[in-house]
């Protein structure tokens, strides 16, 4: 099995240690290919560079979909242009963020989501009401640690998001965390051991999902809104496509 796992931002060793942490996860048997577009923000924090992500992203997913692989992790806990990717795929493609929402909600009766900068809560706090968790969630808390400091591994980060979790359990009464970044994929087991409750990280979650799915032989259906997109013109950028879709 083969499973492309897209970091939608531009940061290759971000992108790297992502790939690391699949690794690890994944079953025998299972290959995992990480990669990030050459085009797009560095980071990811908000609407706006997410909307500037999308075109890259697609084009790796298109670029995944012709080489047949077996399915796709997109690794933005924002879960960045995750529906135009699912129409764009045949293959499953699952994202972090619903992942972890999910995984958490079956360990815990309520959970807090710890992410990176305020601007990042809106946009995970619609997701939440839009997959049907927005009940089970009892807050999503910025930790004020921007996505780089975190890939430079600073140590006042780790503080930061410490601070975030001892608040979710005292005020939120939180029973599980869900780390808001993919960034912070090598953090959940040290932190789980520390607060001693459930630390969901949605990267593995992810990938453990996609190999399910491939198992149980579902794939993306392309009936309704994951329809495979119309042949257009696009003008000002290139999307590779499967050659199916202009027939689909």
């Amino acid at each position: 099995m083969e499973i492309l796992l897209v970091n939608p931002n531009t940061t290759a060793s971000m992108t790297a240690a992502i790939g690391r942490a699949a690794e690890r996860i994944a079953a025998p048997g299972t290959r995992i290919v990480a990669v990030n577009p050459q085009t797009g923000p560095e980071s990811i924090e908000g609407f706006y560079d997410e909307a500037l992500a999308v075109p890259g992203l697609l084009a790796e997913i298109a670029r995944g979909e012709q080489r047949g692989v077996d399915g796709h992790v997109v690794a933005c806990f924002d879960d960045t242009g995750l529906e135009a990717a699912r129409a764009l795929a045949r293959a499953p493609v699952v994202g972090i963020g619903e992942a972890a929402f999910h995984a958490a909600s079956l360990v815990a009766g309520r959970f807090t989501v710890v992410t990176t900068l305020a601007r990042s809560i809106p946009a995970i706090e619609q997701n939440l009401v839009k997959y049907g968790l927005a009940a089970r969630c009892a807050r999503v808390r910025a930790s004020d640690v921007p996505v780089l400091a975190l890939e430079r591994g600073e140590a006042d980060a780790c503080k930061r998001i410490d601070a975030a979790i001892e608040a979710a359990k005292r005020d939120d009464r939180a029973e599980a965390i869900v780390l808001g970044c993919a960034g912070m994929v090598d953090l959940a087991a040290v932190l789980a051991a520390r607060h001693t409750l459930p630390v969901v990280d949605g990267v593995t979650v992810a990938v453990v999902l996609v190999e399910a799915l491939v198992r149980l032989g579902l794939a993306t259906s392309k009936v309704g809104g994951y329809a495979f997109p119309l042949p257009k013109r696009i003008t000002g950028f290139s999307v590779p496509t499967r050659s199916s879709s202009a027939s689909a």
